[in-house]
């Protein structure tokens, strides 16, 4: 019940926001034409903030841990290989290939990541091997969304326009600026620091706030297929595969927390924006992050359960 409870108090927050986004649009507070401006506001400031916060924030003296480290990049590499290969083979429709691929592949870890940590393992637990992890983890995210999307957005594939969408992304950008000056040792001062972590602090809420607003329930029997292998692909598929995997290799206690957490968390809430953002189909993306995050409530408790259960956390 305790576990339960873990995933409810982790998943509840982010439907409660899309809630709020969803009542303004049906109170007419603004038109469709305001929040894709709000969209695109998000996409290009206030989430590039929050990832260069949370990167410039590691501390590096406890956070490295070059197994977990290369494990994760590993998994990323082939979820986004296994990926590529299966989801053109089950949808023919570019649009929703490249929505499926990064629904599939990209998961919720920022928001997910050191609340599940702290919550299983205590306030002791080191969460700095986790915000390492998500530095180098993210940024990959970005870079094979951005690509899954282009190479799907239609017309002659085009390697350099491919190559220019990875390097102008603002969410990659960030997150390499963020690597760059936490390898350098850079430290912010207090003048700077303060208000990038105020606006780090309203990415997510905004970005759920204005999915919840442009989300129609009218439009997933459309695209109900979809939905389901993306859903099933995320929280069950994936986890399934690479926590085996992981298990095998030794991984155990926060080790593993950390690795099932990237692996099994729902859809990131950014897929949607960058799939506005990049002509796929939005409201597939938006109904991956809604129903993803609904039943991870359900597949977290499995994963949380089954692992504690087997000593193995």
């Amino acid at each position: 019940m305790e576990n339960l409870a873990l995933a409810f108090n982790v998943v509840m927050p982010l439907f409660l926001m899309m809630a709020l986004g969803y009542c303004i649009r049906l109170l007419k507070l603004g038109d469709e034409a305001t929040f894709k401006k709000m969209n695109n506001i998000v996409f290009r400031v206030f989430l590039p903030i929050l990832l260069f916060h949370n990167v410039i924030s590691t501390d590096l003296s406890t956070a490295f841990n070059g197994p977990l480290l290369l494990t994760a990049v590993c998994f990323v590499i082939a979820e986004f290989a296994l990926c590529m290969i299966f989801v053109p083979l089950l949808e023919k429709e570019n649009r929703r290939r490249g929505v499926l691929v990064q629904g599939i592949m990209r998961s919720n870890f920022v928001i997910f990541g050191l609340p599940v940590l702290v919550s299983l393992c205590g306030e002791n637990s080191n969460t700095g091997a986790v915000s390492l992890v998500i530095a180098v983890v993210v940024p990959m995210f970005n870079a094979f969304s951005v690509i899954a999307l282009e190479v799907y957005r239609g017309g002659k594939l085009n390697f350099w326009k491919i190559a220019k969408s990875v390097a102008s992304n603002p969410l990659i950008l960030s997150s390499l600026l963020g690597i760059v000056l936490l390898a350098l040792g850079v430290q912010l001062p207090e003048v700077i620091e303060k208000p990038l972590s105020d606006l780090a602090d309203v990415a997510t809420p905004l970005a759920l706030v204005i999915l919840g607003a442009e989300f129609s329930f009218r439009q997933v029997k459309s695209c109900l297929r979809q939905l389901v292998l993306g859903v099933t692909g995320r929280l069950i598929v994936m986890p399934l595969i690479f926590l085996t995997i992981a298990i095998l290799l030794g991984f155990r206690g926060e080790e593993l927390i950390a690795l099932m957490v990237m692996l099994a968390a729902p859809p990131a809430v950014s897929s949607f924006t960058m799939a506005q953002q990049m002509e796929g189909d939005s409201e597939l993306a938006g109904g991956l992050v809604v129903f993803g995050s609904l039943f991870a409530v359900l597949t977290m408790f499995v994963w949380i359960f089954a692992l504690k259960s087997l000593m193995l956390i």
